[in-house]
């Protein structure tokens, strides 16, 4: 599956690594996707609320259906993020630029998920639908 079409089948986006901070980056991708019409669901035990969007500590906590998991946490925890995701049935990994892990990818693979490595989202989906244009 390409991205385009990644981008355009799944529309609820769980962040792992998802910051309250405006200065960093999983903020700023995060607040782009909510406002090209995809649902955000924050995943970081040190926040309450990002984005108006209640977080929760892990991806075993999130309610409903997970369809990409974005990860902006360092390489190291990819591993553990990727086996919450195939636990929790998600169709898509998304390790943001920096977020390579090659191991954890193949696992994911392996399991019947999409993978993207280092690639942003936001730039992505700018690039396939210009900006902060709804798909």
């Amino acid at each position: 599956m390409t991205t385009k079409e990644i981008l355009q089948k799944y529309k609820k986006i769980a962040v792992v690594g998802l910051s309250s901070d405006p200065g960093r980056a999983s903020y700023g991708v995060s607040r782009y996707m909510q406002n090209s019409g995809y649902e955000i669901t924050p995943v970081n035990p040190n926040e309450v609320k990002v984005l108006g969007e209640k977080a929760y500590a892990n991806l075993e906590d999130v309610p409903g259906p997970v369809e990409i998991v974005n990860i902006f946490r360092r390489p190291v925890f990819v591993p553990e993020v990727v086996e919450a995701a195939i636990r929790r049935d998600a169709k898509v990994i998304w390790m943001q630029l920096g977020v390579a892990h090659v191991e954890a990818a193949q696992r994911a693979r392996a399991a019947g998920l999409e993978v993207v490595t280092e690639l942003c989202i936001l730039q992505e989906h700018m690039k396939l639908f210009g900006f902060g244009k709804k798909v």
